[in-house]
């Protein structure tokens, strides 16, 4: 929380309803250099240490003032990343790039980010246009298959997951730390949100997770692009939800059930829990029915 804030909430003099609304982000160690700061989009990570400051995402634009407070709590007074690395386009995970950029950021990701953020997107499936970003927001640093980066004694690897959630993802492995995150390939204990309009698709998502289930190990830290610390367990069930699910609906399609009784008829008992999230039940039924 910014400190005119809070010295105004001190003494009584800020409204309840300031303290109420204002952004907050809270700040969890993860391992070495490494911190969860989590906002109101999606999940960053921080690396602080002798070379700066490195953030993979920055969440919503407005909330760049608290993640500001943020690494000032972990890094000292003034403390500015010197790269972001973005895990996809979205703007609950680069909505902050501006902001950063401003402050002579590096930001670093996949090509098609820059592609993506350079146009507007009609994302259909939300029901809204997303202008073109300005340049300072666009990364500045692309790369194809994947990019190894080395800052405060990590090797970090930025790799490309293609036609998953979009057609530009990827997931940052930090090696000896062994922490993962894996934006939006990951919703704890929910439906994801797959954007079929950004290049992204079902089985492509579900072989990406695969993936990333062989590289890991029972150790590994993962950050999901939203909810809670994870671990391999957790990606595991995630992933038989995603097959069984997926499954299910093909099979249901193959005996040739429309596709408003599928919806209707919903996925059972088993999954009922899993759409307390963004996506719901039928939303994440049609994304499976659409799905090339």
């Amino acid at each position: 929380m910014p400190r005119l804030l809070t010295l105004l909430l001190i003494l009584g003099l800020a409204a309840p309803a300031l303290a109420e609304t204002a952004p907050q982000v809270t700040v969890t160690p993860l391992k070495g250099t490494l911190y969860l700061l989590q906002g109101r989009g999606g999940n960053v990570v921080a690396s602080v240490g002798d070379d700066g400051v490195l953030l993979v995402d920055d969440d919503f634009a407005d909330l760049a003032p608290a993640y500001t407070a943020a690494l000032a709590e972990v890094g000292g007074e003034g403390a500015s990343p010197a790269y972001v690395l973005n895990t996809h386009w979205h703007t609950d995970h680069a909505g902050g790039n501006a902001f950063w950029g401003e402050r002579d950021a590096t930001i670093v990701a996949h090509a098609n980010v820059r592609a993506r953020m350079s146009t507007e997107q009609d994302m259909k499936a939300l029901g809204r246009v997303v202008p073109p970003s300005p340049a300072v927001a666009l990364p500045v640093v692309t790369y194809g298959e994947n990019m190894g980066l080395h800052f405060n004694g990590m090797d970090i690897d930025l790799q490309h997951y293609p036609a998953g959630h979009t057609d530009g993802d990827t997931i940052v492995y930090f090696g000896a730390q062994n922490v993962v995150h894996m934006g939006d390939h990951f919703f704890k204990d929910r439906f994801p949100f797959i954007d079929l309009g950004s290049g992204g698709s079902v089985a492509g998502y579900i072989a990406n997770v695969e993936a990333v289930l062989a590289r890991i190990d029972a150790d590994t830290v993962i950050v999901p692009g939203h909810g809670d610390i994870a671990t391999k367990e957790d990606l595991e069930r995630f992933h038989w939800m995603l097959v069984a699910t997926s499954s299910q609906v093909t099979k249901a399609r193959a005996q040739g059930q429309p596709g408003g009784v599928i919806v209707a008829h919903g996925l059972g008992p088993e999954w009922s829990s899993w759409g307390g999230g963004f996506v719901k039940e039928p939303q994440w039924i049609q994304t499976l029915l659409a799905s090339p």
